[in-house]
């Protein structure tokens, strides 16, 4: 397969505070009411903020990522013959912490991360190979990267991505103490008074398929991807490059691999964290890529609905922009004040608005520098 043959997603599921399903999903985010309520999963006496995106009622990590990747399959259709020569791709946050109980300590919290992934693919009849990322938030987006570059090499026929990351105390405590999270509990992307992110739930699975694998089966299309690009900015252990050298990189190369010109793009799911500084780069990221348009392309940030969930942020917003575009409706951007100068942006504020083309743009950075692009197409 060409590496400019367009990647088909066959199948998708995802869970987060809006509900569970891709229809919840889709809902959730087009309703525009964020999902952020007091936290009750553990302990937050003493912290500056005490809100997150939670689901009332969740398993373990690896109970919910097992079920999201048979649900992911089940949607693409995919018999045990299929899914036997699938690979998995999980992106989830490492160490020790990070499997919890999430209604307790305690408890049967599963295996650890390093065996994570070879516990889902026996759980789900998975019997390709199987890699874990753990890098941050571009870990998801980058493993939907390093899945395509492999289908597109012909290297694979078919890898499940699975992300996921359930709102727990050390990286709350971590992200209060660092004083990243919005004090007055609402995210507010590119808005004049943002304050900060928000952490939220979010585990999901999407399946990848090359076009003669899809077709061989009469697979569905839900969506393609037509572009990926990564950059790194090396510029700050933790900001990114204030004129978004990096993220402007990867938008470019997404946009060669697509073989698509920047005017073709009709939407931007921005990284946009609601903080200060992250904003204003993409926003100068953007204004690099797409010049004096930049301000003419609707842009809009779902973390101010559904929250910040880390390593699979970029997995989830995948799905949103994918089912939006289908749904031919792009979301709003939440929490929104009033414009802000160093965002000189087309903010989608007050309702969802009709999609102006079916090619959009999915964005992610991470401590480090790291940058992803990711250009999806409606099919």
């Amino acid at each position: 397969m060409a590496e400019r043959e367009h990647l088909r997603i066959t199948g998708v599921h995802a869970v987060s505070a809006l509900g569970r399903g891709a229809d919840a999903l889709l809902a959730g985010v087009l309703a525009g009411a964020p999902a952020f309520t007091p936290v009750r999963r553990f302990d937050t006496t003493g912290r500056r903020v005490t809100v997150a995106a939670t689901l009332p009622e969740v398993g373990t990590l690896a109970d919910e990522l097992t079920d999201a990747v048979d649900r992911a399959c089940r949607a693409a259709g995919l018999d045990r013959t299929h899914r036997a020569g699938a690979a998995l791709f999980l992106a989830t946050h490492g160490g020790p912490h990070s499997l919890p109980a999430p209604n307790g300590p305690g408890g049967d919290t599963g295996p650890e991360v390093p065996a994570l992934a070879g516990h889902l693919a026996r759980r789900c009849g998975l019997g390709g190979r199987t890699r874990t990322y753990t890098t941050a938030c571009v870990s998801a987006s980058t493993a939907v990267a390093d899945a395509a570059t492999l289908i597109g090499r012909g290297d694979l026929d078919r890898v499940v991505v699975a992300a996921g990351y359930l709102v727990e105390p050390d990286q709350y405590a971590l992200f209060d103490a660092g004083r990243a999270l919005a004090a007055d509990g609402a995210v507010r992307p590119f808005s004049a008074g943002r304050k900060g992110l928000l952490l939220g739930d979010a585990v999901v699975a999407v399946v990848l398929e090359s076009a003669r694998a899809a077709a061989a089966r009469g697979a569905p299309t839900v969506a393609t991807v037509a572009g990926w690009g990564r950059a790194g900015d090396a510029y700050h252990p933790c900001q990114p490059h204030p004129e978004g050298h990096g993220l402007a990189r990867a938008v470019e190369a997404a946009l060669r691999r697509a073989g698509l010109p920047a005017a073709a793009v009709g939407y931007v799911n921005a990284n946009a964290t609601g903080t200060p500084y992250s904003d204003a780069s993409e926003a100068a990221a953007l204004a690099r890529v797409f010049g004096p348009a930049a301000g003419r392309i609707p842009v809009s940030s779902t973390k101010s609905v559904h929250g910040h969930a880390l390593e699979a942020s970029g997995l989830l917003e995948l799905v949103v922009t994918v089912l939006t575009l289908g749904h031919g409706k792009l979301p709003v951007n939440a929490g929104w004040l009033g414009p802000d100068d160093s965002c000189p942006l087309d903010v989608i504020t007050d309702a969802p608005r009709p999609a102006p083309t079916p090619h959009a743009l999915t964005l992610n950075a991470a401590f480090g520098g790291a940058n992803t692009a990711l250009l999806v197409s409606a099919p």
